[in-house]
């Protein structure tokens, strides 16, 4: 592999020159440029890039940090992160988290060991101290779908309470009393945000808050296919079923057709995040949209303003769901 030094020799210039041409200083001659460029090229020589970042104190890369990058929302929301970063010649450096402290710790740790200034970081299992300290350290370090108050404005959220709530709310307004709800099995704010905004809508409209009505299940077709086989062991008399997210709303609707329950003629089924697979769904699924791409932009732009020490402007952290209105929910 070739050096510096060879490319020195092969230009027939100081390793100085080289270094100078390699960093983009102004100092280096138009002649040296096209010497230089031209022996690197001839070599395959590429330069170092943490030895460039350590002369210009900035890399190329921005740093993001996703729960399961296999996962369609969170390659949805690095794509929005990509579009942002590219424009401001930046590539990114993804770490994948699991939901796991360790894991999330360790890849950002790794990010800010390869010098990424600007970090968006989705977090579940990392406690907010923990965050902060990180925080504290990398003023380009913006969390999203997570909100702490000690650093709300480096914070891009949804309110996961008031779309679940909204989902709920619409089941009883299309005349539901009795609905359940099948929940994530993951011990995170989502999974307790929306669990609440489903009690919540319950409690204020006088409709029972059954835990029988209640079934967990992991976070995806499968979760929500035992989930819906335990209700339907259960016996309960529901007429409409709010589920985590629209993946565990595919399992659901998966069981039913299996046990010859009509949707939504026998059971109204309405997810949340709008996914793209909510739309492909038999019957198409009402879900909540969760504004995924908007939110990721919002909280690139951020963080490479904050690591460009420009000062934040004063916008919206926490978006707001809205209901996607489909053909799984009919009037009881």
């Amino acid at each position: 592999m070739s050096t510096i030094k060879d490319v020195a020799k092969e230009a027939n210039v100081s390793i100085a020159t080289v270094s100078r041409v390699i960093n983009k200083s102004p100092k280096a001659s138009k002649a040296s440029i096209e010497t230089v460029n031209l022996a690197m090229k001839k070599l395959g020589y590429r330069p170092n890039a943490a030895a460039r970042a350590l002369v210009s104190q900035s890399t190329l890369t921005m740093g993001v940090l996703v729960g399961d990058v296999s996962d369609p929302f969170f390659g949805s929301m690095v794509k929005a992160i990509d579009t942002v970063a590219t424009a401001q010649g930046k590539h990114l450096l993804i770490g994948n988290g699991y939901h796991s402290a360790q894991k999330e710790r360790e890849a950002i740790e790794l990010l800010i060991n390869h010098r990424c200034e600007a970090l968006v970081i989705h977090s579940k299992a990392l406690s907010n101290d923990e965050l902060i300290g990180f925080a504290k350290e990398i003023p380009g370090m913006v969390l999203i779908n997570r909100h702490i108050p000690e650093i709300a404005q480096r914070c891009i959220a949804l309110d996961n309470h008031r779309g679940s709530y909204l989902a709920t709310e619409y089941l009883i307004k299309k005349g539901h009393q009795h609905i359940g709800y099948i929940c994530s099995n993951h011990d995170i704010e989502d999974t307790h945000q929306r669990k609440a905004g489903y009690l919540q809508a319950l409690k204020d409209n006088h409709l029972p808050d059954c835990e029988s009505y209640i079934e967990y299940g992991s976070p995806d077709e499968q979760g929500g296919e035992m989930a819906m086989l335990n209700l339907l062991a259960k016996n309960q008399p529901l007429t409409a079923i709010a589920t985590y997210n629209d993946y565990m709303a595919a399992g659901t609707l998966s069981v039913l057709e299996e046990n010859n329950i009509e949707a939504p003629a026998d059971m109204s089924i309405i997810g949340f995040d709008n996914g793209l697979i909510a739309k492909y769904l038999h019957p198409k699924l009402t879900t909540v949209r969760y504004p995924i791409q908007m939110m990721a932009e919002k909280a690139a732009a951020l963080a490479l303003r904050l690591a460009n020490k420009e000062p934040a402007q004063a916008e919206t952290q926490m978006f707001v769901p809205t209901l996607v209105k489909r053909v799984s929910v009919i009037a009881h």
